[in-house]
């Protein structure tokens, strides 16, 4: 009895100090799952988004390698959008507001759908109205299309009662410093939770 009575206490404090070794481990150390921090879709281990090169108003070739460095929020829409694209450049400049003194390590980029019509002058009086630091983006319809499949999303002109609109994706992609695709964002995502993952992406370096 004794014996079995020192075998169950020695069993005890060996899985008593296990757990005081492994507590302050990562979990990856642990073996446990480790869930993400990230409000959004993580897409850390798929293939999204690749660079690309367009312009900005000024006429000047920009490609995703001149924002390494900083967390880059991407987003596609066009000037005449009715309601989807105001909204999500307002959000991220409310995104920057949020972050403080971060708010110089991101770099907000929106490229037009709709080049035909978005002028360089127009992207230039839009898209920096939200934020002075927010760059539009054009290119040839090949450009565009290129930069659209990469990214996995879409768009579609169509004539709904004599106007022209444009349907399209309204994810944004949050590309950390290095230049990969990290996160897709829904449409309905708050500012503060894009502020989150901004944080986190900007943690991570």
């Amino acid at each position: 009895m004794r014996r079995a009575i020192a075998t169950l206490l020695a069993l005890g404090a060996i899985v008593l100090a296990t757990l005081v070794f492994t507590s302050d481990r990562p979990s990856a150390w642990r073996g446990a799952s480790h869930e993400s921090l990230l409000h959004g879709h993580d897409v850390s281990g798929e293939d999204w988004g690749a660079d690309f090169v367009l312009s900005d108003p000024s006429g000047r070739e920009r490609t995703l390698r001149d924002y390494r460095g900083k967390v880059v929020l991407l987003s596609f829409g066009y000037t005449h959008c009715p309601d989807v694209c105001p909204t999500t450049l307002a959000k991220f400049a409310e995104v920057r507001r949020l972050l403080g003194a971060d708010a110089g390590r991101v770099q907000v980029l929106f490229v037009t759908v709709d080049p035909a019509r978005d002028s360089a002058e127009l992207l230039r009086a839009f898209v920096p109205s939200f934020d002075p630091s927010f760059v539009g983006l054009r290119g040839t319809p090949a450009q565009t299309d290129a930069a659209i499949k990469s990214f996995r999303a879409r768009y579609q002109v169509v004539e709904r009662n004599g106007d022209i609109e444009v349907d399209h994706t309204a994810s944004t992609y949050l590309i950390d410093t290095r230049g990969k695709t990290r996160v897709v964002a829904p449409y309905d995502e708050a500012a503060r939770q894009l502020a989150d993952d901004v944080r986190e992406l900007l943690r991570a370096g």
